[in-house]
């Protein structure tokens, strides 16, 4: 793509760009923004898929940065779903400092976004999809969408999903698949479904109730056929299979949820043997660890879309013939996939994962005025300034954030508890040191429709169980027993943990309180985002509240939050964040 004087001016302006060079484009001027250009990229083939995952509802731009720490089975640490910081880097080939390492890494996150600015948004991201379906005709390209897209911020959780399903219709989504969005409840997924100018597919959530007509029979349509640039695309949907477990049962009662690799296999050969499609894709929320298993079980799919675990993945994988690719979170990235297939074959392809830079792609003006409908009648409560951080708080690592250590803050100051419980949820948001603290940065990090905050009483022996759990499902060797998440975050607590040790033997030194944990002793606990109450005896309903209004009260009393970024775990078997494979060390 050639860049007009104008956009260059606009680009040369963002970055501080000379005068002196914007007469002539200058080969080492693209390497100062660290992208030749974002629009950048050699079409291929006869159709173009572009793709999205886990935007979590965050329809305008924010900051987001990637974890610090990563950490996994020693067979998985280092690979691909499991690298950050300089591994990543070192993986990827990137440039220090460039827009590459700002969206992909940590390092230097805060200075890199003062000089880059917020990524995302579906005003930029719309900019993006047209300039593709303009270059590529719109009549050749689909756009796909993982998932995790209804829930995730205030305007979201306010319109029940509502305005999310808009943002989608505006930006053209084709055919989605879903997690989140179940724990909006049956009823109120099929009425978003219906607004939904897409598909919505799913071959693995069949009906479990005796009592109802759809007794174990598909709850949506498995898959979808659709015909572009003469290429017949067979899109296979894989909801998020442990969705009845990782989220309240009640959400989803009478539907059950499972890989059923069985099945897949069997919608593959259909597509093939009966509809002679020439691609098989599969539309997947299952986790960029579990859909590498998946391609090594599945015979026959030619590409996975993959989502749930919030990766950027700038290059894809192939893993016996099925090419694997993520499109990170956030709305920060779209994937773009061209494709040359005919004749029932993949003949070849090409993959960019692109950033959505909000300073450098031009926001589309209908975007900005229906975020801006959108956010209306909710803005007197989302723009109200609640306080101030004096450090970074950030959402995502594998043992401990900043953010969710305000959460837990405010849980422990209102709720006098021993011990306070925030579960690993992957989304969120960054609010940069010095900067106001929003009501709508607190829905960001905890907007769902199951809330509440309570405060019970468990036994020391319960809790420590507890935590080895939690542990197994993060640390599985086998990525099909990873339900995804990270571990929980633990307020007024510390423990050391061996990642490598076998179930029920990694924790260690577990203190409450900093006293060493008595299993005979009963401990008030307070969590929420998770059905732990249940465990417990004595619930204290009088002291149920959202755990949002916590937070915000807590700001409020607070003005300026001092959240250290020093964690509580101590990691025994790996000396840094982001180890390499086969290595315990960066």
């Amino acid at each position: 793509m050639d860049i007009s004087r104008r956009d260059f001016m606009h680009i040369a302006a963002i970055f501080g760009l000379g005068a002196a060079t914007a007469g002539c484009i200058s080969p080492k001027v693209p390497a100062q923004i660290s992208l030749k250009d974002i629009y950048d990229f050699k079409a291929t083939g006869n159709f173009t898929l572009l793709h999205m995952c886990d935007i979590h509802a965050h329809i305008k731009p924010l900051y987001w940065r990637e974890p610090s720490t990563l950490i996994s089975a020693p067979n998985l640490v280092g690979t691909p779903g499991f690298l950050c910081g300089e591994a990543f880097a070192k993986h990827y080939g990137l440039e220090p400092s460039s827009l590459d390492a700002y969206f992909d890494t940590h390092i230097d996150f805060e200075e890199l976004a003062k000089k880059f600015g917020k990524m995302g948004g579906i005003a930029h991201m719309k900019t993006y999809l047209d300039h593709v379906r303009m270059e590529r005709g719109a009549d050749n390209v689909l756009f796909l969408d993982s998932g995790d897209t209804w829930q995730g911020t205030g305007v979201a959780l306010k319109t029940r999903g509502e305005a999310i399903v808009k943002a989608q219709n505006y930006l053209g989504v084709d055919v989605m698949v879903g997690h989140w969005e179940y724990t909006y409840g049956k009823e109120r997924v099929l009425e978003l479904i219906e607004m939904l100018d897409a598909k919505f597919v799913t071959q693995n959530v069949i009906g479990n109730d005796p009592f109802a007509d759809e007794y174990e029979e598909l709850i949506f349509e498995p898959y979808t056929i659709q015909e572009k640039g003469g290429a017949k695309i067979g899109i296979i949907g894989q909801s998020f299979p442990f969705t009845s477990t990782a989220n309240p049962k009640e959400f989803t009662e009478g539907w059950s949820f499972g890989l059923r690799l069985e099945t897949l296999q069997e919608y593959v050969n259909e597509l093939r043997d009966e509809h002679k499609v020439d691609c098989v894709v599969v539309l997947s929320h299952d986790g960029f660890s579990v859909d590498q298993e998946v391609a090594r079980k599945v015979h026959g799919i030619d590409f996975i879309l993959s989502g749930h675990t919030h990766d950027p993945s700038p290059q894809p994988i192939t893993i016996d013939g099925t090419v694997i690719v993520i499109a990170g979170s956030h709305g920060k990235y779209v994937g773009r996939l061209d494709i040359d297939a005919k004749d029932g074959k993949v003949l070849d392809y090409s993959y960019k994962l692109v950033p959505i830079a909000s300073n450098i792609i031009p926001a589309d003006p209908e975007g900005v005025k229906l975020v801006n409908e959108l956010y209306a009648p909710y803005d007197a409560e989302m723009n109200e300034v609640l306080g101030k951080t004096k450090n970074i708080l950030y959402k995502r690592d594998t043992f401990f954030s900043t953010f969710d250590q305000l959460i837990n803050d405010a849980i422990m100051d209102e709720m006098k508890c021993d011990m306070a419980f925030t579960p690993g949820y992957r989304w969120g948001t960054t609010v940069l040191a010095g900067e106001d603290i929003l009501m709508d940065n607190v829905y960001e990090m905890c907007g769902i429709t199951y809330p509440n905050v309570y405060t019970f009483d468990l036994s020391g022996k319960q809790i420590a169980t507890l935590l080895e759990d939690i542990a197994d499902n993060v640390f599985n060797a086998n990525p099909l027993y990873q339900q995804g998440g990270d571990m929980s975050r633990l307020g007024g607590v510390t423990y050391s943990i061996a990642v490598a040790n076998k179930a029920g033997e990694r924790i260690s030194d577990l203190k409450i309180g900093g006293k060493p944990i008595d299993l005979t002793k009963t401990y008030v606990v307070s969590s929420w985002g998770g059905n732990l109450q249940n465990a417990g005896t004595n619930l204290q309903k009088e002291k149920i509240r959202p755990v949002y209004d916590v937070t915000r009260d807590y700001i409020k009393r607070e003005k300026v939050v001092d959240v250290s970024n020093e964690g509580n775990v101590t990691l025994l078997d790996y000396d840094c964040g982001c180890p390499v494979k086969g290595s315990t060390s960066c």
